[in-house]
């Protein structure tokens, strides 16, 4: 009797010590939300590839550039470069993806707004409406709907649907069309079509100035994208002027290469930044 309440005693203490000294676990990363490159690779639709494999494919990029620029140039700085520069290509190719797709979202969520206003006039659910995009939809948003239709006919939890079909969208647009469908589910009531009218206006208003700006701001972005590129292409062909490139191994090349790159990225990103038109960000995932 006495060895249990000793034993009882010694596993209270233990408890109380291990409360205030033993470190928690941090579980708040579980519940956190995907990181930077899982929510870009989302956003351009490519959600089965992961944030380790991409950083593995700039890696091997990079590598791969700095030999092949090591063996043309014999100049390690130089090589250097221009292997920072592609393995940088992976994250602009994704990020660009991520970028066409969000606009290419855009232009036809109006459309898909409209058939999901006739389905519901004319007298189906909002899960058979939104089941019907799969068909009749936009062809950007079939494989989306698609996936809802059948997440939904197995599972018959709409909420949860919903969830799933804003994951799979991963588009800021999408995220106001899913919750404005799922107040109007949850309220009820017969403002769901003027709902979807006034939200099909708007969305293509938003969609037809949007690109009226970014027509008009091509040419800056085509300047600095030129204006960056000019400098690395003449770096490139001098590759091939042993006597030339060659100087650039010394610390005054490598101190005019370091410049000329900080220059370049700071240039850009503030020629980027003066003329960037606002970009909708996910506030409701």
């Amino acid at each position: 009797m006495g060895a249990l309440v000793g034993l009882g005693f010694g596993l209270g203490i233990a408890l109380v010590w291990s409360a205030f000294f033993v470190p928690r676990t941090n579980r708040e990363g579980a519940d956190r939300g995907p990181g930077r490159l899982e929510a870009l690779l989302a956003s351009a639709g490519m959600s089965t590839v992961t944030a380790r494999s991409l950083v593995g494919l700039c890696v091997v990029a990079g590598l791969v550039a700095s030999l092949v620029m090591q063996v043309l140039s014999n100049t390690f700085p130089v090589a250097l470069a221009f292997g920072l520069m592609a393995g940088y290509v992976p994250l602009a190719v994704v990020a660009g993806r991520a970028r066409k797709r969000q606009r290419e979202f855009a232009e036809v969520w109006p459309e898909a707004v409209d058939h999901l206003g006739s389905a519901v006039r004319a007298g189906m659910s909002l899960p058979e409406a939104l089941a019907g995009l799969a068909v009749r939809g936009p062809e950007p948003l079939r494989p989306a709907f698609e996936r809802f239709a059948l997440d939904y006919q197995v599972s018959g939890r709409f909420g949860e649907s919903l969830d799933r079909l804003k994951v799979l969208l991963a588009d800021p647009v999408g995220d106001r069309v899913v919750e404005g469908l799922r107040i109007a589910r949850e309220v009820g009531g017969g403002e769901l079509g003027r709902l979807l009218r006034n939200l099909s206006g708007y969305l293509r208003d938003d969609a037809h100035t949007r690109s009226e700006l970014e027509a008009r701001q091509a040419w800056t972005v085509n300047g600095a994208r030129l204006a960056v590129a000019a400098p690395w292409l003449v770096l490139f062909l001098m590759c091939f002027q042993a006597e030339v490139i060659h100087r650039y191994a010394s610390a005054a090349g490598v101190l005019v290469l370091a410049g000329g790159a900080l220059c370049c990225v700071v240039a850009y990103r503030l020629m980027m930044r003066i003329g960037r038109l606002p970009v909708d960000r996910r506030i409701l995932a």
